[in-house]
């Protein structure tokens, strides 16, 4: 309904550099420039001022994706009550979100919608917190599950809609004959000095592995990197060190490992959010979705 290239426009906003929006967007840079001159010449304004090899965008440009944001807001709300209408919704509806969330969360929402609105495709993508957003705004996902990181944007950004959905409590993963093992919960603290399995540094769960340590005090000894939790969990069997699952993770029973709740002031968890494109929120199928998201599994253990 509104020109595409305007998302191009603010695609490149959001990651600042041509090549990432090509990445983003599966296209070509060479094609995205050309979309973006077409978008200044039929607007009669210049929108992208070279520097150096890179690009900045004017004021112009600034102005454009202002009243885009509130353009592409309406447009979802008309849709929204478009979806509203009781004849049947066709279509595609696609959900995107972080490992443990396509997981845990997902699959049983797209269970929901696929059953009660038969004539709608479902599709759920598993991808990282910050690449969800990249997918909501290529529109190729519709809403998105995300914990938040200094890569996401933050919850005041005009583009979009975030709620928050509940907190998934961190656990401290041991060797079964650990001392601490036996304890019902401890502080983060008293693993302080163990060899810490961690993440990958580009990676939402190191990022929330780092963030939970030092707000616990202290930085984590790294001795290995795993953004798998069978990968971690074999490690700490054979006593290579410690990590953090949360809540919501699944461990193979069969590991000889204990995995302890944490307590203090305050708790280290993570929190979960939904994020739409803005004006999407009240979408028949957004709220259908959210409804349907087993966030219960958080008050199981």
């Amino acid at each position: 309904m509104i020109d595409a290239r305007l998302r191009v426009l603010q695609l490149l906003a959001h990651h600042g550099t041509v090549t990432a929006v090509a990445k983003a967007m599966n296209y070509t840079p060479s094609a995205v420039s050309h979309q973006l001159r077409q978008l200044s010449e039929e607007l009669g304004v210049t929108l992208l001022a070279q520097v150096g090899r890179g690009v900045r965008l004017t004021s112009a440009a600034h102005t454009v994706l202002r009243h885009a944001a509130m353009m592409f807001a309406q447009e979802e709300r008309a849709r929204a009550e478009l979806a509203a209408d009781p004849e049947h919704i066709t279509g595609s509806f696609t959900m995107c979100g972080f490992s443990t969330a396509a997981t845990r969360l997902l699959p049983q929402a797209a269970a929901h919608l696929r059953d009660n609105f038969p004539e709608t495709t479902v599709r759920v993508i598993e991808a990282e917190p910050s690449r969800c957003f990249d997918l909501l705004l290529s529109e190729d996902a519709d809403l998105a599950l995300y914990t938040a990181t200094s890569m996401t944007p933050s919850s005041s950004d005009p583009r979009f809609d975030q709620v928050y959905l509940a907190d998934d409590p961190l656990e401290l993963v041991v060797p079964r004959d650990h001392p601490l093992a036996g304890k019902p919960s401890v502080r983060l603290a008293e693993a302080a000095d163990e060899p810490w399995i961690v993440g990958r540094p580009d990676s939402a769960y190191y990022q929330l592995v780092m963030a939970a340590c030092l707000g616990a005090g202290f930085s984590p000894n790294v001795a290995h990197r795993s953004d798998e939790w069978e990968t971690g969990t074999a490690l700490v069997t054979h006593g290579f060190g410690v990590f953090l699952v949360p809540q919501l993770a699944r461990l193979h029973e069969d590991w000889p490992v204990a995995r302890i709740p944490l307590h203090g002031d305050p708790t280290p968890n993570r929190r979960i959010f939904s994020a739409t494109r803005r004006g999407a929120r009240d979408h028949r199928l957004v709220q259908a979705a959210l409804d349907a998201l087993p966030v219960s599994l958080l008050n199981e253990r």
